[in-house]
């Protein structure tokens, strides 16, 4: 016969053996709940640090950037830096202007040699007897700005010149070549305006040697008795520009284009010219390679 033997198995183990079980889930339960705790925790700390990141970064951009639109605009100098500003007579020299906006600003008698305008926005801006000597204009927008218009001088008894000697009212022709006076000559030597645009600028009288021209727009410029010997102006726009009087001698003029510009006795003299247009050309020259005349209206010059 067979017998079995039935273990009974005492409640109170039992029971104790459900109650570790339950422990052990809430404890498992607790665990989970931490883990996701934490997570979200770290979750909201990434994303508030990308926010105050980004704050950061705006900010910075702003500070670093003159001109900026914002409500506090930057001052360099006494001079704050803004559209439609009144900033004359300041010294800015060197200083990092690039991409500043300063568009129908009043900026005569300013000091900025060698400062960095790199994409600035100086559009009709009044840069009368500025200095831009060594600046770097690289990709900025001149257009319309008053470079060499007369000003008083600040001293009393100190010689004036006329007005129309410094900024006539058309560009500079063979029946309006009145020469400016050296006061009025524009300082922007060394400059590098690459990519600029100076369209209809008067820049009669400017020095302008050893600059940087390339593919600058000086369309229906006045260049008269301007002085732009060993600049560097390959692919330059001078259609329609007045160059009477100016010296180009050792310039590098390669795929300018001079189409329609004013040359009474313009100085060619060893300016590479090579692929340079000069289409409807009116004037003569001197010192100009043979083949050059070809192009021109007229080839006797005034007397």
């Amino acid at each position: 016969m067979l017998s079995a033997r039935l273990e009974v198995i005492p409640r109170q183990t039992v029971k104790s053996g459900r109650q570790a079980e339950r422990a052990g889930a809430r404890g498992d339960r607790i665990l989970y709940l931490h883990a996701m705790r934490l997570l979200a925790r770290v979750f909201c700390l990434s994303l508030l640090s990308v926010a105050l990141f980004g704050s950061a970064a705006g900010a910075n951009a702003q500070a670093a950037t003159p001109g900026f639109g914002g409500a506090q605009p930057r001052t360099v100098n006494g001079c704050k830096i803004k559209h439609h500003t009144v900033c004359h007579h300041k010294d800015l020299h060197g200083k990092d202007l690039h991409g500043a906006v300063l568009h129908h600003s009043v900026l005569h008698h300013i000091n900025l040699r060698k400062a960095n305008l790199r994409r600035a926005d100086l559009r009709y801006a009044d840069l009368r007897k500025a200095d831009l000597r060594g600046a770097d204009l690289r990709g900025a927008n001149l257009k319309g700005a008053k470079l060499n218009q007369y000003t008083a001088p600040k001293k009393k008894g100190a010689p004036i010149a006329k007005a129309s000697e410094c900024y006539p009212t058309e560009p500079v022709s063979p029946t309006n070549c009145e020469e400016p006076a050296p006061s009025c000559y524009p300082k922007c030597s060394g400059a590098n305006l690459t990519y600029a645009n100076l369209s209809g600028a008067f820049l009669n009288g400017a020095d302008l040697t050893n600059s940087t021209l390339t593919d600058a727009s000086l369309t229906s410029a006045s260049l008269a008795w301007a002085n732009l010997s060993n600049s560097y102006a390959q692919g330059v726009d001078l259609t329609y520009a007045s160059l009477v009087y100016a010296n180009l001698d050792s310039a590098d003029l390669r795929y300018a284009n001079l189409s329609y510009a004013w040359l009474w006795v313009t100085n060619f003299h060893w300016t590479a010219l090579t692929q340079t247009v000069f289409f409807n050309t009116t004037g003569c020259a001197t010192v100009i390679p043979a083949g050059v005349l070809d192009g021109m209206n007229g080839s006797e010059c005034l007397s």
